[in-house]
């Protein structure tokens, strides 16, 4: 997937400067969105499954769990999902840690960029899927480590897709992807007719996982807070 440009208006946002006049902020936002650019090489894959629900949380026709109430609620009125991933690749990592090594000021305007960069490139991914289900709905994104759906399923959400080799994406032992600027996801595709349980509020406030969430630990997001 080619990434031309970032959405500087979200980058502005995720430093705190939305909807405020960012003054010279600017352009050093879009200095560091080309600069990002130019290291990024995203890359991005999904797959479909049968799904149904059941007292665990749900399970996929291969087998898989995705354990949790929340994700039971999420995916009410499914009997489909797909799982995505997408990276930014292992040039994104190295930037942002030189970054934050030689200039502190710029690595936090870079690690906005990279923030919204991997938010436009599951945008774009999830785009895509809308497209392969004509007069279905889909949920919106949900993500490991969100709700009560634990971080430690991204080994094996990871192994279905195929991601360590398609994507040279992986989880550590403590379930952190690496390269770090990537997103793992579960899109419901709800059945013609199905009642819709209403919208999912995904913030990092309402989720189950804030105080002992892994990816705040490091600064970032989990991908499914909005």
């Amino acid at each position: 997937m080619e990434l031309e440009s970032i959405p500087i208006r979200e980058v502005l946002r995720y430093l705190g400067a939305g909807g405020k006049d960012p003054g010279p902020l600017l352009p050093l936002a879009e200095d560091c969105a080309r600069e990002l650019l130019a290291a990024a090489k995203p890359r991005w894959t999904w797959r479909a499954f049968g799904c149904a629900l059941d007292s665990e949380g749900a399970r996929l026709d291969c087998g898989f769990l995705l354990p949790g109430r929340d994700i039971a609620g999420h995916l009410a009125g499914c009997r489909e999902v797909v799982l995505m991933a997408a990276t930014l690749s292992p040039g994104v990592d190295a930037l942002l840690r030189r970054s934050q090594l030689s200039d502190l000021s710029r690595g936090l305007v870079l690690e906005s960029c990279a923030t919204a960069a991997i938010e436009e490139v599951c945008d774009r991914g999830e785009a895509i899927i809308r497209q392969r289900y004509p007069g279905r709905a889909l949920t919106s994104r949900y993500s490991p480590g969100y709700g009560d759906l634990p971080v430690t399923v991204q080994g094996a959400f990871l192994d279905l897709l195929d991601a360590p080799r398609r994507l040279g994406l992986c989880a550590t032992g403590s379930s952190i992807l690496t390269p770090r600027k990537s997103v793992t996801a579960v899109i419901g595709v709800r059945e013609e007719g199905a009642e819709d349980p209403g919208p999912h509020r995904r913030s990092c406030d309402s989720c189950a996982m804030k105080d002992h969430c892994p990816y705040r630990k490091q600064g970032g997001r989990c991908g499914a807070a909005t």
